[in-house]
């Protein structure tokens, strides 16, 4: 009987690299949220991929990029601190786009680490549904070029090209272990995180590009409803959702409040699946001046 085997894996990438939705379609279930836009993920999320004789816990992580602002740096940080806790680590380039300067930063922050301490880099060509097969070639070529991976593999988590593969390649890099999490578990998220996440991700579709880094979501209360009819729970769900200046507020609420009941009918919808009971939910947003740059209140948003 062969041995099980448990770890963790990490998926890095500059912004926008495919890891949510990589994440996403190897847990076989949302866990983690994906926008258009990049610098969508902040809060690491793991996500668990179980077989007959594995587990892979899927840590998925903000993109690694240059800083401009102090939450940029903190989100750095939190990557690096999570790539030197894991067993293997995925690194994401995306097919459709050309290799460029920030996948030469990631790739020379990952050469840094592997002297420190050598771990398995698989690189992963993600987004080959987007591409003729040529262009795919070509990528992959320059992605030997980057750097010294231990494998290369070409998939497409929208229509589930190898997807399977990529589970099988980061875990062969994983330790003999007994199980971590229970079979039912498929993500240690806390659930006011991902409500707070949900939020986010139907607030970021369809606005500016400055908007995603300016946006933040922190649910204040969650209050099962009172004398409800039985089999038939409702609950109250108070969120915050903060900007940095008040035409971005404008932006959120759009003409009349229309943009805004989108954000919570869509939002909504997403958290209802995830609670698994209907939702009564109570958006507002307010304006928190310059969060990204003040520490004091990149604190109390959690970060």
């Amino acid at each position: 009987m062969s041995e099980f085997k448990a770890g963790f894996a990490c998926l890095v990438g500059r912004p926008n690299a495919g890891k949510s939705t990589l994440t996403n379609a190897l847990v076989g279930q949302k866990v983690a949220i994906t926008s258009s836009k990049p610098q969508t993920t902040r809060h690491t999320i793991r996500g668990i991929h179980n077989t007959d004789d594995s587990q892979l816990v899927l840590v998925d992580t903000p993109g690694l990029h240059k800083p401009r602002t102090l939450l940029g740096q903190r989100l750095n940080d939190v990557v690096r601190e999570t790539l030197m806790d894991v067993d293997v680590i995925g690194f994401c380039l995306p097919a459709d786009q050309k290799i460029g300067p920030g996948d030469q930063f990631i790739a020379n922050e990952l050469a840094e680490l592997r002297r420190g301490r050598r771990k398995p880099v698989i690189a992963i060509a993600t987004k080959i549904d987007k591409v003729p097969r040529d262009r795919i070639t070509e990528h992959l070529l320059a992605m030997d070029k980057l750097g010294d991976w231990d494998e290369i593999v070409p998939c497409s988590a929208v229509d589930g090209t190898q997807v399977d593969t990529v589970a099988e390649l980061l875990t062969s890099y994983l330790p003999n272990s007994p199980k971590l999490y229970p079979d039912d578990v498929l993500t240690d998220e806390p659930e006011m995180v991902m409500i707070a996440e949900l939020v986010r991700e139907a607030a970021l579709e369809g606005v500016r590009d400055e908007l995603p880094h300016s946006l933040a979501v922190v649910v204040e209360e969650m209050t099962p409803r009172e004398d409800r009819p039985e089999g038939k729970p409702l609950m109250d769900i108070r969120v915050n959702v903060f900007v940095e200046r008040p035409s971005q507020k404008a932006i959120i609420i759009g003409r009349g409040g229309s943009r805004l009941r989108e954000v919570g009918t869509n939002s909504r919808e997403a958290i209802e699946k995830l609670l698994g009971q209907r939702v009564f939910l109570d958006l507002h947003v307010k304006v928190a001046k310059d969060w990204q740059t003040d520490p004091n209140q990149l604190s109390k948003l959690g970060f």
